[in-house]
């Protein structure tokens, strides 16, 4: 019977789900990779690490007649592994908009009483033949017309949906490189339409095209050391796993396009005029951004239509993707900026609909963007980053597709101004995490999106003190962390499989690393530690474990807990106070004790019979007749007589004090006995502030620890000198707490607003939420109107 107390004591401290012990401060050594010679138990590469390499030399045409890609390309690709490869597998991302795609198969939806075109899309005509998409006859995907050897023969390919193994005539032996040729072309998307990244998007005012040219040529697959082949095909959510190269890419476009791409032009003599080279080298040194090409340059472009084309010449040094953009309309600013002993062109690329918000805050943005990152990481090692307005958001290496346009009279909200600037910094920021820091976004989003959003918030608060950061925030997580728990999964989910992708793969790591750098690591230790993960792995390819790894061995902090909680789990914060005892020490000095005494005795309230007998009964047998008092009636319980003290003396004397216990005898201290629950599952270092009578404050920060012997449940006892009126945990809104109501004893209001409102549509730029430029124009001429 003793074995079995025993046994349900130890299962109640550590705690149980679904009958299965759970002890959150496990390490987890069962769900982390077993460090091995490519990668060591203190989260960097191992002496054996290697990675495979493609390079690239492509030549492509876009129609713009047409809307079509063609290209050629020649990859040399390098087997640095220690195994002999029979075949290679290539990424065909294009083919997510075959009219076969699995993407809209897989795609539900449902039936309302008013649709939208838009909303028809996901569906499928059935019939006779093979089903097809609704409202969709565009003809996307890869057309492969050719994969040669290098010698000119034809190699053997399969293609499986957005994948294509090339079979190889010999094994590819350990150190040996091979080369091949693949022809292909496609049909651009309208994006507008479609959605998605790649694609175009056309201007009826001007009769033009503005191009994001992207996923666009056959991409080798990663073959690593961790999965083989990561060749899970695209479904559209999980992004891209891929091989670092060189690039050689040469674009022909028709001769008054403007291209901007991945990489540093080669030929700016043969497509920029003598005056954009001059105002180009001017803006190298300049500290704000030069037009290059200038609002009214461009809009006198877009009425031009030349037949001829011109062919525009980019290389590109170890990056892991390609992509440009191409059109009539584009403004073109740019800058130098110091980054290190380099200096990096921050550019951007802008159709007059973006402006002017593009013009005075994206190249900014950029620059922001690249000293901020470079700070908390590593310096940015490519020659540009560019900025495009695309009506879009989408990170490439050295280029970047964002949105943010203004209202035709060039009004803008707060809305739109600084999610603009956060797009432009996410997806500036992409080019550290993944880019450089080349993680596996196919199966694991977060490692990008949620270290990208938390540098983002960093970024943020450094380009304005009041800035108003969406994700990173602790409290602006809540809603989420306290949702339906059906609908929220592990950070530790693969990419396809996501349920509120935004919140998840973005917001609660980026809270997650927020938390850890604030409230449980500390600044300086964790920026060393963050900073020593992204140096050890640029240019190469990290996975969770080497993330979780290096950070605990360069901060010495254990955080298995934490990642377990949350990045494994999804339980909330919510850290309760459910009692508070307030003792003081019995000194038996009746020159101290009786007064005590007697005021509390004053301060207890009068029961309701009492206050009632007060009016019923004028007076008493005791008032009245002084034959019924005695000594009693007059005797003081709290009047110190002299025995009293003589007792006291006596008392003091048999305790036979130290020095250290006189101390405490005589400190005075008051002592409170707290109760913290943990209602929400998910352990978290208890912060509790004290406010005093005096209207002082205090706190304290108890490591997670605290609850290694009990997950649910755990008491503590507090000494202050002076008297508590207020506990409050969690004060500063720092651990994404669930529930402010129960962190305050005594039990404290906290107030919500609703709103009356009939089901009417404001009309744009209104209210609160609105235009407040455009609001503040209307005021202005209405004041106007008024005075004439």
């Amino acid at each position: 019977m003793k074995h079995i107390i025993k046994i349900f004591s130890f299962l109640t401290l550590i705690g149980m789900i679904n009958g299965q012990v759970v002890d959150k401060f496990k390490q987890l050594d069962q769900q982390i990779a077993t460090p091995n010679l490519y990668r060591t138990a203190a989260g960097y590469p191992g002496h054996g690490y290697w990675q495979n390499r493609a390079d690239y030399v492509i030549d492509v045409e876009l129609d713009d007649e047409k809307q079509r890609i063609d290209g050629f390309e020649t990859i040399t690709y390098t087997n640095n592994s220690p195994d002999e490869l029979n075949y290679i597998w290539v990424q065909l991302d294009q083919n997510v908009r075959a009219k076969d795609s699995d993407t809209y198969k897989i795609t539900t939806g449902s039936m309302r009483d008013k649709m939208s075109f838009s909303s028809m899309k996901p569906g499928l005509i059935v019939g006779d033949e093979d089903a097809s998409p609704i409202l969709n006859e565009f003809d996307g995907g890869f057309k492969i017309e050719k994969v040669i050897a290098k010698g000119g023969g034809k190699l053997k390919y399969t293609i499986n949906k957005t994948m294509m193994r090339i079979d190889l005539p010999s094994p590819l032996k350990p150190g040996e490189k091979t080369a091949f040729s693949i022809g292909w072309w496609y049909n651009i998307q309208d994006r507008m339409f479609m959605g998605g990244r790649p694609g175009y998007e056309y201007f009826k005012e001007d009769d033009n095209y503005l191009y994001t040219i992207c996923q666009w040529f056959p991409r080798l697959a990663m073959y690593n050391d961790v999965y083989g082949w990561q060749n899970k095909q695209f479904l559209g959510r999980g992004e891209f796993t891929l091989n670092f190269g060189n690039y050689e890419v040469n674009i022909t476009v028709p001769a008054d396009h403007v291209v901007a791409a991945t990489g540093e032009l080669q030929n700016e003599k043969a497509v920029l005029t003598k005056e954009q080279q001059k105002r180009f080298k001017r803006a190298k040194s300049s500290n704000k951004p030069v037009m290059i090409i200038t609002q009214d340059e461009a809009t006198e472009n877009e009425k031009s239509r030349m037949k001829r084309s011109k062919t525009w010449r980019f290389k590109a040094e170890n990056v892991r993707d390609f992509a440009f953009t191409s059109s009539r309309k584009f403004i073109w600013d740019a800058m130098g900026v110091k980054v290190g002993k380099r200096t990096v062109m921050a550019m951007s690329y802008y159709p007059k609909e973006a402006n002017p918000l593009y013009e005075r805050f994206s190249t900014r943005a950029v620059v922001q963007t690249l000293k901020t990152y470079s700070k908390y990481t590593f310096d940015y090692p490519y020659p540009v980053a560019i900025s495009v307005e695309a009506a879009n958001g989408m990170e490439y290496p050295m280029i970047c597709f964002n949105y943010g346009r203004p209202e035709k009279d060039g009004t803008y909200s707060d809305r739109t101004k600084y999610g603009m600037i956060s797009v432009i910094i996410h997806e500036v920021g992409h080019n550290y995490f993944p880019m450089i820091v080349n993680s596996d976004e196919r199966q694991w989003t977060w490692m990008d999106e949620g270290l990208n959003t938390y540098l983002q918030f960093l970024t943020e608060q450094e380009w304005d003190r009041n800035y108003p950061s969406r994700r990173g925030p602790p409290k602006n997580i809540v809603p989420y962390m306290k949702g339906n728990k059906n609908s929220i999964m592990p950070i530790m989910t693969n990419s396809e499989s996501i349920y509120q992708f935004g919140n998840n793969a973005y917001g609660k790591p980026a809270t997650a690393l927020n938390i850890l750098r604030e409230t449980v690591v500390g600044r300086e230790l964790f920026d060393f530690a963050f900073k020593e993960y992204a140096q050890s792995w640029m240019f190469k390819h990290p996975t969770p474990s080497d993330f979780f790894r290096i950070l605990e061995n360069a901060s010495a902090v254990d955080l298995d807990w934490f990642w377990r909680g949350w990045f494994y789990g999804t339980d909330p914060v919510d850290i309760s106070i459910d009692r508070v005892k307030w003792y003081t020490l019995d000194t038996k000095d009746p020159d101290i004790e009786f007064p005590l005494k007697r005021e509390a005795k004053a301060s207890q309230p009068r029961q309701s019979w009492q206050i009632q007998n007060d009016q019923d009964i004028p007076r008493t047998t005791v008032e009245m007749d002084k034959g019924a008092n005695d000594f009693y009636n007059k005797y003081d319980p709290f009047e110190v007589t002299i025995l009293d003290k003589q007792d006291y003396k006596r008392y003091v004397k048999k305790l036979d004090l130290n020095n250290a216990e006189k101390e405490i005898y005589e400190s005075g201290l008051n002592y409170y006995e707290i109760q913290f629950s943990n209602v929400g599952g998910l352990v978290m270092p208890i912060l509790i502030e004290f406010t005093y009578e005096d209207g002082g404050k205090s706190n304290m920060r108890i490591p997670a620890e605290i609850w290694r012997m009990n997950r649910d449940t755990v008491t503590k006892v507090f000494a202050t000198k002076k008297n508590v009126v207020q506990f409050t945990v969690d004060p500063h809104l720092e651990t994404a707490d669930i529930d402010v109501v129960n962190n305050h004893w005594p039990r404290k209001m906290v107030p919500s607003k609703f709103e009356l409102f009939k089901r009417k549509q404001r009309a744009r730029g209104q209210g609160a939420g609105g235009n407040k430029m455009q609001r503040a124009l209307q005021a202005e001429t209405e004041a106007t109107k008024k005075k004439d």
